[in-house]
């Protein structure tokens, strides 16, 4: 895997940005400067993000989410594992 993570990445495992192995890393989110914790999903090149509104849920109890657009910025938190067997 490379040091960069996916332009756009989601923590719905419905979803078809969902990327187990980017997640397992860690993926640090900075927002018009602020970095946030409470990120659903995003896209650097489109320039958004998406967070739960307050503890709203949908029908099928998802949480409602608002799309904010800003200058989005990305990074793994913990580096890449290197392969098991090389030691």
């Amino acid at each position: 895997m490379s040091d960069t993570p996916p332009d756009h990445l989601s923590i719905d495992p419905r979803s078809p940005h969902f990327h187990q192995e980017a997640l397992e890393r860690g993926v640090g989110i900075r927002f018009k400067g602020v970095e946030r914790k409470d990120v659903e999903e995003y896209s650097i090149s489109e320039g958004w993000i998406r967070v739960a509104l307050g503890k709203k849920v949908d029908r099928h109890g998802r949480p409602l989410t608002i799309k904010l657009s800003g200058p989005v910025e990305a990074w793994f938190e913990r580096p890449a594992e290197e392969a098991e067997g090389e030691e």
